[in-house]
């Protein structure tokens, strides 16, 4: 390769890499305000929104999924519906319509298009963190979070609430939930939704499951936790146990559901 090729080379090699860095610098000046944006925030709702939407409409729901609709549940309403982070996608599809929900959403930035997805299936976001490991110590915003929730118990609303811990041990209760229990004295229902059809996201902390339309999806529901209104330390502990094992088994038994059903 003769010199003025080599110098034509580096030329356009220079050209590539001046363009590339200048793309990547005007990203990061439009990266903020599109985050900000309020506008944007909406119109990203609404599309996941539809996209949930579309999951449940193209996902039959296999024999023996629990039946919402029906009447095997509301003797234990209102109640505290636990889901595990990475698994709680889909709950606005195919939570009852007509029947009031209040969940609570983290208070992080990335969160809130959550909340904004919500409004759009008419659930009430409450924004706190209730999975501690410790119930003394929550922090001010999850404790008034839970108390938010607590009056949404009272007035007869359900409660939706994650039950692991924001980047701790995936599916491991924390302690916040089994708190709301024992203030409320309302059950926590233990439930999983899942689809034939997924992508796990391998590398997120709690194997954040993508659903996928057109295939088949499954619904369940275990048996109540009650938490005593004199619970201890140590009754509170076994009781969060209990909600990991009960939402643990939920969740096996709605990917056994999709997976083994033709």
């Amino acid at each position: 390769m003769d010199h003025e090729a080599v110098k034509g080379l580096a030329t356009r090699s220079a050209g590539r890499r001046r363009r590339g860095g200048t793309s990547k610098t005007f990203w990061r000046r439009i990266r903020e305000p599109l985050a900000q944006s309020r506008f944007v925030k909406n119109a990203i709702a609404s599309l996941f929104a539809q996209f949930v939407r579309l999951i449940r409409l193209t996902n039959r729901v296999v024999d023996g999924s629990t039946q919402m609709s029906g009447g095997a549940y509301r003797q234990f309403e209102p109640g505290i519906i636990a889901l595990w982070h990475g698994q709680h996608l889909l709950t606005p599809a195919y939570y009852p319509k007509g029947r009031q929900l209040v969940a609570m959403v983290s208070r992080s930035a990335d969160a809130e298009l959550n909340a904004l997805m919500l409004e759009r299936f008419g659930i009430e976001a409450v924004r706190g963190s209730g999975g501690r490991q410790n119930s003394k110590h929550l922090d001010k915003g999850g404790a008034k979070a839970l108390l938010a929730l607590k009056k949404s118990l009272a007035a007869g609303k359900n409660v939706a609430m994650i039950a692991d811990i924001p980047h701790g041990t995936p599916r491991d209760a924390g302690l916040g939930i089994v708190l709301l229990a024992r203030l409320s004295g309302r059950p926590i229902l233990p439930a999983a939704i899942a689809t034939s059809r997924r992508k796990v996201l391998e590398r997120s902390w709690d194997k954040t499951t993508i659903n996928l339309p057109f295939g088949r999806s499954s619904i369940v529901v275990g048996a109540p936790v009650f938490v005593p209104a004199d619970a201890d330390e140590a009754k509170m502990e076994r009781k969060r146990q209990e909600v990991t094992a009960a939402l643990n088994a939920a969740t096996a038994e709605a990917y056994r559901l999709v997976d083994g059903s033709k």
